[in-house]
């Protein structure tokens, strides 16, 4: 078990330990997870919060950035104090205030392909929190080719979207069946604006996503795209089929 919970993580996981999909079981595996998330931003905030304060033994934040006054409109993890600090960094020492039983690795860097092989294969389950496209690709390659579970989000002024890619089953379409390369908008928040409940809606599900694949509960959004309208508050599920022409991951 949790080294033998004490009274205080007892209590502090009581609301997780009382759910009967995951008691002391479910809380274990929590406890024994590894998860990568690239980008500390907009989404990676509020899921880093929610992955922290369940109780997830092991997060890796990666981020390049810095925390400017333009995040703190809706990047939650970070303080008007950490304006200039590295947001990586930032958010590890605000995410140790939430939960200080959980272990962070903050690494200040854009990953290269080499770099974020060595990152995947550590983790069990990667969220693609960023905003660059490029790099959003390369997550996908390499979670593909380590078949480790993807949950990518992405947001933009009103809209907002989530879907899960496992390459550890056979049927699931990985980001490139859903997007050809390079054949998405190049759209960014600071262009075009973004209401800031948004991307923590968003985020929020990369992070339940995330917790079910974990625990091994419930029905993870693999092969099924989430889409919000957040000005009228719908909702709508597309189902999403692998690419058998797919240049990632139709021959794994």
């Amino acid at each position: 078990m949790i080294n033998a919970m004490n009274d205080e993580q007892l209590l502090r996981y009581n609301r997780h330990i009382m759910l009967p999909q995951l008691g002391i079981e479910g809380q274990q595996k929590l406890h024994d997870a590894h998860v990568l998330i690239i980008g500390l931003g907009g989404l990676g905030s509020p899921a880093s919060m929610y992955l922290a304060s369940a109780g997830v033994g092991q997060l890796t934040l990666v981020d390049d950035d810095t925390v400017e006054l333009t995040n703190l409109q809706r990047q939650i993890v970070h303080r008007s104090k950490n304006i200039g600090e590295n947001k990586v960094d930032s958010a590890k020492n605000n995410l140790l205030e939430i939960n200080p039983d959980i272990n962070i690795t903050a690494l200040v860097e854009r990953l290269d392909e080499k770099s974020l092989q060595q990152q995947v294969k550590l983790a069990d389950v990667v969220l693609d929190a960023c905003d660059n496209f490029d790099t959003r690709f390369l997550i996908n390659k390499v979670c593909v080719a380590q078949k480790k579970p993807l949950v990518s989000g992405a947001a933009i002024q009103f809209e907002g979207q989530v879907c899960v890619f496992d390459s550890r089953q056979p049927d699931s379409p990985c980001y490139s069946c859903l997007y050809p390369a390079k054949g998405e908008d190049n759209a960014t928040c600071s262009e075009n604006g973004i209401l800031a409940p948004v991307v923590g809606i968003i985020g929020s599900v990369q992070a339940l996503e995330a917790i079910k694949i974990i625990c091994e509960i419930g029905e993870p959004l693999i092969g099924k795209l989430l889409l919000l309208d957040a000005l009228s508050l719908q909702w709508r599920s597309m189902n999403l089929k692998k690419d058998p022409n797919c240049p990632v991951c139709s021959h794994t």
